[in-house]
Formats: C-alpha cells, sequence, structure tokens
C-alpha cells in the first residue's frame, strides 16, 4: 500500500471501532482510536509477518497486546487483514462472541496470547522471543504492545530487565504513548519520564515516533530489526482518541464508550476527515 491508502485504511479501522462500540454499548474508545495508525503500519506496511489463510505458519512473527483493552482496534486490524469475515466486528462483547473485552488465545486466528490484566504482556513477549532464540528461528520477530499507563505495573519493569539481560534482539516493544489512563494523565497519576533514559539503562535500544505518521512508525520498526544487541522499544506518541475532536486528549473517555448521537457525530468526524473533505452523505 501506498502512504494515501495506508491513511485510507486507519480512517476505515476507525470507523469500525465506532461502530463496533456503538453496537456493543460498552468498550474502550480512547486507546484503540489512538492506535489505528501503529497497527495500520503493523499489518499492511510490511512490517509484521503473517499469512491470514494460514494463521499458523511456522515462520510467522508473533503479535502480543499487553493493553488488551485497545483490542477493537486489533480485532478490526485483523478482520481487515483476512483473518475472519468483518460482519464478525458488530459482535464485540456480545455473549457467545469470540470478541471478548479483552481477547483470548485462539480466539479467532491471529490472536495467539491473552490478554487482560495490565502489565503481563511485556513477559509474553519476552518468553516468546526467548524461545524464538533458543531454537535458532532468527526471522521469526515478537512485536509487544504496550501502554504507557500500565508502566506502572512492577512486572513490566521486571521483563525489561529480563530483556536487557538476555539480549533479546527479536523482540520490538511498541508504547502508547497517549498520556493518559482511566484515572487521569499520567504525569499526574504517576510520573513516567524520562522513559527513554529509564528504558535504556535496562539495556533497551529507544526510538521514538510520531504515533500518527505511518512512513515514520514502519521505518522506525524496520530499523529495529537492524539492531542485534539488545531489544528495542519504540516510543509511539499518540493522541488518544484521534480523529474525533470531542475525544481527542479527553481521558474521560479512556473505557467510555459513545451513545447514538455521539457515534455517529464521531462517524461524520471520520468521514470528512475533521470537517477536512465533504461528508459522502451530505
Amino acid at each position: 500500500m501506498n502512504e494515501k491508502e495506508l491513511e485510507q485504511k486507519a480512517n476505515a479501522i476507525r470507523k469500525d471501532i465506532i461502530e463496533m462500540l456503538m453496537e456493543a454499548k460498552s468498550g474502550h474508545s480512547a486507546g484503540p482510536l489512538g492506535m489505528a495508525d501503529v497497527f495500520t503500519a503493523l499489518y499492511f506496511g510490511g512490517v509484521v509477518k503473517y499469512d491470514a489463510k494460514k494463521p499458523d505458519w511456522e515462520e510467522r512473527d508473533m503479535v502480543v497486546l499487553s493493553n488488551a483493552h485497545i483490542c477493537p482496534v486489533w480485532y478490526a486490524t485483523l478482520a481487515h487483514a483476512g483473518f475472519f469475515p468483518k460482519k464478525e466486528l458488530k459482535t464485540l462483547r456480545k455473549l457467545g462472541s469470540n470478541l471478548q473485552g479483552h481477547p483470548y488465545r485462539q480466539s479467532v486466528p491471529g490472536i495467539e496470547s491473552s490478554g487482560g490484566s495490565l502489565g503481563q504482556g511485556l513477559s509474553i513477549a519476552c518468553g516468546m522471543a526467548y524461545a524464538f532464540y533458543k531454537m535458532d528461528k532468527k526471522n521469526n520477530w515478537v512485536w509487544c504492545l504496550t501502554s504507557d499507563g500500565e508502566h506502572d505495573e512492577g512486572q513490566i519493569w521486571e521483563a525489561a530487565m529480563f530483556a536487557g539481560k538476555y539480549k533479546l534482539f527479536n523482540l520490538t516493544q511498541i508504547m502508547d504513548r497517549n498520556n493518559i489512563q482511566i484515572d487521569g494523565y499520567t504525569e499526574d497519576v504517576m510520573p513516567l519520564e524520562p522513559l527513554k533514559e529509564r528504558y535504556e539503562s535496562f539495556g533497551w535500544h529507544v526510538l521514538e515516533v510520531d504515533g500518527h505518521n505511518i512512513e515514520e512508525i514502519i521505518d522506525a520498526c524496520q530499523k529495529s530489526k537492524t539492531i542485534f544487541e539488545k531489544p528495542t522499544l519504540i516510543i509511539a506518541h499518540t493522541i488518544p482518541g484521534k480523529g474525533v475532536d470531542f475525544m481527542e486528549w479527553q481521558y474521560s473517555w479512556h473505557g467510555k464508550t459513545p451513545c447514538a448521537e455521539e457515534g455517529q457525530k464521531a462517524l461524520k468526524c471520520l468521514r470528512t476527515l475533521d470537517g477536512k473533505i465533504k461528508s459522502e452523505d451530505e
């Protein structure tokens, strides 16, 4: 895909997120919208190695979503990538659906680890990367998505130490640095800075990107695969609620779902790129 097609894909994923949440009447809005560009880069920018028709392909990469509550963006991305039919997206959080509020292992093709308790995903990713290393599978990569807020958890720093000690070069962590969590802004709840220097002291290579510049994200991911002596952290600076003007930067939308009226306003924002173009239904 070219740059314009990638941007269109990210916007389509955002629209799906809003429609899923409206149908479910529960879930998280800000984080999924904010990470749509990152997931688009991973799955449609040639970063993650996968085969949607053969999800158990031995040469595939592993993707771990530690901040599992933003799973609507992962579900929508996997559906667009062909892992399962898009029509299933409307079953989000419904009784008997495979698309629960937090993903569980093998619920749908492409999901290889369960999530829910914040701070645990990096440990899982470390185990995968270490296993690949021991099996001499140097071409299989592990991509771990984390949030900034979950860095309040001690376990994530234990995993960071493990990755640094064993020089897990085949592990790339992408942190959603959106500066919000459920109780407020991260630097008010529990200051995290200086994140770059902290991770470097744990033996990580650190890159920082604009989390809404898809080409920049792809470039950083490809650079991470050239670092062969340590794991890489990509700090993706994102805007929570990206694309929906009344949600952007508002931590109140962390775990809030739009009502029908708010949902229609959100979809209009996305269809018009916040008023930059004329809506197709106007």
